[in-house]
C-alpha cells in the first residue's frame, strides 16, 4: 500500500491512546499490526519503537512510572495522596449507587462522584509525567475534567461505561495541557518524518556508492543542514547504518 502520512500519523496517535488505557504499554504485536498495511522492515520499526518509548511508553513491558517523577512531583503527590487518604472509604456498592444517581442528573451525587474520582485521576497522572508538565499541574487540568464529566454523563448508555468515560476526559484533557504546553507531538512527528528521509536518502546514496555515506552528502543531497543529519541519527539511536560519521562531522 502506498505511503500515507497522514493515516501513518493518526494511526501512532491511536496507538498512543492505546498505550495510556493500557498503562502506558504497547507490544510488539500491537505495533507491527498497526502498521502491516506498509509492510515496513525491521529498521522503520525499530524507530516506531523508538518515538514510543521516547514518548514514555514501554514496549513489551510495563513502563516504571515512577522513573518519569521530578522530585517536585514525588513531593506533591506525597502530600495530596496524605489528603486523599482523609477522605471517608467507599465501598463498591456505594461507589455504583452514587454513580446510578449522577447519571439520573442529581447534583450531589455528581459532586460525590467527582471525588471517588480523585484517586482514578492520581493514577492517570503518573502516565503523563516527564512530558514537560508538572504532575501538579496534571491533576488540576483532571480534576477539572472530571468535574465537567461528571455532567455530561447523559452521553453513557449504562452505568458500567461510567468510570471509563470519567477517565477518558480526563487523559484527553491531560495530553491537550501537554501539547499546548511543549508542543511535543508535532515536534516528534516531524523528527520521525526526518529520520525516515534521512534513512532513506542514505541508503539510496549507500546503494549507488557503494560504501558508507558522510552526514555532509547526506545534507547536501537532502538540501537541509548537517546538523539535521545528525539530530535524524541521533534520533534513531544510531540505527542508521549507511551513514559513517567523521571524527570533524560529530564535532559540528
Amino acid at each position: 500500500m502506498e505511503f500515507n502520512q497522514i493515516n501513518f500519523v493518526q494511526i501512532l496517535e491511536e496507538l498512543r491512546d492505546t498505550a495510556r488505557l493500557q498503562g502506558n504499554m504497547l507490544t510488539s504485536e500491537q505495533i507491527s499490526e498497526a502498521f502491516d498495511q506498509w509492510q515496513l522492515d525491521d529498521k522503520k520499526l525499530a524507530l516506531i519503537h523508538d518515538y514510543f518509548r521516547n514518548n514514555h511508553i514501554g514496549i513489551d513491558e510495563q513502563r516504571d512510572v515512577q522513573e518519569d517523577l521530578s522530585g517536585d512531583d514525588i513531593n506533591f503527590l506525597e502530600m495530596y495522596l496524605g489528603e486523599l487518604r482523609e477522605l471517608p472509604p467507599v465501598s463498591g456498592g456505594e461507589k455504583r449507587a452514587v454513580m446510578m444517581s449522577a447519571l439520573a442528573g442529581d447534583s450531589g451525587a455528581q459532586a460525590k462522584l467527582v471525588e471517588i474520582s480523585l484517586p482514578q485521576v492520581v493514577e492517570i497522572s503518573k502516565l503523563y509525567a516527564g512530558q514537560g508538565v508538572l504532575v501538579e499541574d496534571l491533576i488540576g487540568e483532571g480534576n477539572v475534567a472530571a468535574a465537567m464529566a461528571v455532567t455530561m454523563l447523559e452521553c453513557v448508555e449504562s452505568i458500567d461505561e461510567v468510570e471509563g468515560f470519567i477517565g477518558k476526559r480526563v487523559m484527553d484533557a491531560m495530553e491537550e495541557l501537554i501539547s499546548e504546553d511543549s508542543d511535543n507531538r508535532q515536534i516528534d512527528e516531524s523528527v520521525l518524518g526526518m529520520v525516515n528521509e534521512v534513512n532513506d536518502k542514505a541508503k539510496e546514496l549507500y546503494d549507488n556508492l557503494l560504501r558508507k555515506v558522510t552526514v555532509k552528502e547526506v545534507a547536501d543531497e537532502l538540501g537541509i543542514t548537517q546538523e539535521e543529519v545528525q539530530e535524524a541519527v541521533k534520533f534513531s539511536a544510531d540505527s542508521i547504518a549507511y551513514i559513517k560519521l567523521l571524527e570533524n562531522e560529530e564535532q559540528i
